[in-house]
């Protein structure tokens, strides 16, 4: 292992967006059991600290690795072209308008099943996106497009959560 790997490549993945999360799931199970620091328990402290280090670096990169939206947005990096969410946030009127009736929707929400028809929107709304961006980068290499169609799923995953939550809000 190398710590200047990317995740991909620590993984043994190829650098492409759509994934086998069963293999990923094992894959990280593997590479867990041979940094455990307890394994290196007789070496000393030292070694114990690099094993921690590397079970540290393993979780990161699985974390990233097992979210399609932060995958997309390292593919995005990797390739030169950051996603720069908090500086970019400029957004196709189409969508902004979309985000909009989106929010004045909930707004008007004040039924558990009106809420799980928005939320079946915008699941709908995630699955497109994450096509998209599959496509784009996994058939195209066109990740300065892909960029767009990543904040855009930022967006999306932002309201699904504030839907989940009226949606508590109302069942409680």
């Amino acid at each position: 292992m190398n710590l200047q790997s990317d995740d991909f490549e620590l993984f043994g993945l190829q650098r492409r967006f759509a994934q086998d999360r069963a293999l990923l799931d094992a894959r990280w199970k593997d590479l867990q059991r041979e940094a455990h620091p307890d394994k290196f328990a007789a070496q000393g402290a030292a070694a114990q600290r690099i094993a921690m280090q590397w079970s540290v670096r393993i979780n990161e990169a699985y974390q990233r690795l097992k979210n399609p939206q932060q995958r997309a947005a390292y593919l995005c990096e990797l390739q030169g072209v950051p996603v720069n969410a908090e500086s970019n946030t400029a957004m196709p009127a189409v969508f902004l308008m979309q985000q909009m009736e989106w929010r004045e929707q909930l707004e008007a929400a004040h039924s558990a099943q009106y809420l799980e028809q928005i939320r079946l929107q915008v699941k709908q709304a995630v699955r497109s996106v994450l096509e998209k961006i599959e496509h784009l980068i996994d058939q195209q290499g066109a990740y300065a497009e892909a960029v767009g169609q990543v904040r855009a799923l930022m967006f999306i995953e932002r309201f699904e959560q504030d839907v989940d939550g009226r949606l508590d809000q109302i069942e409680i």
